[in-house]
């Protein structure tokens, strides 16, 4: 059974930081990329931020550049997002996921992506 489990959302302040994990099980890790995604209600689900685990290639779309670093522990079969200088633009739900066939790590679609984990709540006040 494939397993993707996000944690370390909370509450934060503007300027905070927060470090979300990704611990992924039931597949071969070194064949997916992962990526980050985030959603607010109406909006549609936006790519935050994806990593290749095999040569660790990133990628970052423009709200994440040089806020956003994504990292990769192949050994714990986790993925590390960890965000600096938030903003309440950041609030959303963040969802990391798995791709096998994804094309290029900035071709940031969600159907791209073959598993899901449930997402964790970050939550940025003024």
């Amino acid at each position: 059974e494939v397993q993707l489990q996000a944690s370390g959302g909370g509450l934060v302040q503007a300027g905070g930081c927060l470090r979300l994990s990704c611990a992924a099980s039931g597949i071969t890790f070194d064949e997916y990329v992962i990526g980050w995604f985030r959603q607010v209600p109406g909006k549609e689900r936006e790519g935050v931020s994806s990593i290749g685990s095999v040569d660790g290639s990133t990628y970052y779309a423009d709200s994440a550049k040089g806020r956003f670093t994504i990292s990769s522990d192949n050994v714990k079969t986790t993925v590390y997002l960890s965000m600096d200088s938030l903003r309440p633009e950041d609030t959303a739900v963040y969802y990391c996921a798995a791709g096998k066939a994804v094309a290029a790590l900035r071709v940031m679609l969600p159907r791209a992506y073959d598993f899901w984990g449930p997402g964790t709540l970050v939550t940025v006040s003024s």
